[in-house]
């Protein structure tokens, strides 16, 4: 069975930096696609980041493209996203998912919710002006 756990969420000033971190279990492909979402109050979720496991092809949503990096540790199976140059719109519930079905995405599928069939419980953070 497929776990994801996010944590390193917290409060942080703009300006400011934090490195979430998503430990995935149970997943058997070595070439699967995993992605970084966050959801604000009374907004949709949106995709932030994406990266296929096993090319490492990295998408990026033009918000966050050179403020944010993605990357994932094969040795300890965890995703990551280093988010630099925080603001108060970053603020949200940030969520890992996996995709373990499909065999390659656009760049556009890749950040978008509605192929990933794995999710994490969400890490909170809030950036503060």
């Amino acid at each position: 069975q497929v776990h994801l756990v996010e944590s390193g969420g917290g409060s942080v000033q703009a300006g400011g930096s934090l490195k979430l971190s998503c430990v995935v279990s149970g997943v058997s492909s070595s070439r699967f696609y995993m992605g970084w979402f966050r959801q604000a109050p009374g907004k949709e979720r949106e995709g932030v980041a994406a990266l296929l496991i096993g090319d490492d092809s990295t998408y990026y949503a033009d918000s966050v493209k050179g403020r944010f990096t993605i990357s994932h540790d094969n040795a300890d199976n965890t995703l990551y996203l280093q988010m630099n140059s925080l603001k108060p719109d970053d603020s949200a519930m940030f969520y890992c998912a996996a995709d373990t079905l499909s065999p390659i995405l656009t760049a556009v599928q890749a950040l978008g919710d509605g192929v990933y069939d794995y999710w994490g419980q969400g890490t909170q953070v809030t950036v503060s002006a």
